[in-house]
C-alpha cells in the first residue's frame, strides 16, 4: 500500500467537507429567498384581490352578506399570507446566518492550509540556504591554499598560550 506523503491530507478532507456544507447552506439560502419571494407574491395577489373586491351595488341583504363573507375570507387570507411572509423572512435570515457560519468555517480551514503551505515553503527555503551555504563553504575550503603552519597546536594565531589574537 502506498503511503500518502501529503502532510495536509486530513485538513484537505476537512476543507472538502466544509466546502460541501457551505455549498449546501448557500443552496438553502437561495431556496429560502425564493420561498420568501413567493410568499410576498402571494400576499400581493391576495391584497390586490381584497382591494378589487367591489361593494355590492344592490341593497339586497343576501348579496351584501355574501360580499362581506368573501371580504372577511380575503382579509383572513391576507393575515395568513402576512404570517407566511414573516415566517419565510425569518427562515431566510436563519439560512443566511447558517451559510455565513459555514463560509467562515471553510475560510478558516483554507487559511490554515495556506499558512501551513507558507511555513513549508519557508522551511524548504531555509534548508536550501543551509545546503547552499555548506556547498559554498566546502568549495571555499577546497579552493583555499594549504598553509604549512595549519597545525592548531603550533599556530600562534590559534594557540592562546603563544599570545595570539584568539
Amino acid at each position: 500500500m502506498a503511503r500518502d506523503n501529503d502532510p495536509d491530507a486530513g485538513m484537505r478532507a476537512v476543507a472538502r467537507v466544509r466546502g460541501v456544507r457551505e455549498q449546501d447552506s448557500r443552496l438553502g439560502v437561495a431556496r429560502a429567498a425564493a420561498d420568501e419571494r413567493e410568499s410576498a407574491r402571494r400576499l400581493d395577489a391576495v391584497v390586490a384581490r381584497l382591494a378589487s373586491a367591489a361593494e355590492p351595488s344592490v341593497a339586497d341583504p343576501e348579496a351584501y352578506t355574501a360580499a362581506r363573507r368573501a371580504a372577511a375570507g380575503l382579509a383572513a387570507d391576507v393575515t395568513a399570507s402576512r404570517a407566511a411572509l414573516a415566517s419565510a423572512a425569518t427562515l431566510t435570515t436563519l439560512a443566511r446566518e447558517h451559510w455565513q457560519r459555514d463560509r467562515t468555517r471553510l475560510s478558516a480551514v483554507e487559511l490554515l492550509l495556506e499558512h501551513r503551505a507558507q511555513q513549508r515553503r519557508a522551511e524548504r527555503l531555509r534548508r536550501e540556504r543551509v545546503e547552499v551555504d555548506d556547498l559554498v563553504a566546502a568549495r571555499w575550503m577546497r579552493a583555499r591554499p594549504t598553509e604549512p603552519s595549519a597545525d592548531p597546536l603550533t599556530d600562534p594565531l590559534t594557540d592562546p598560550s603563544a599570545g595570539g589574537a584568539a
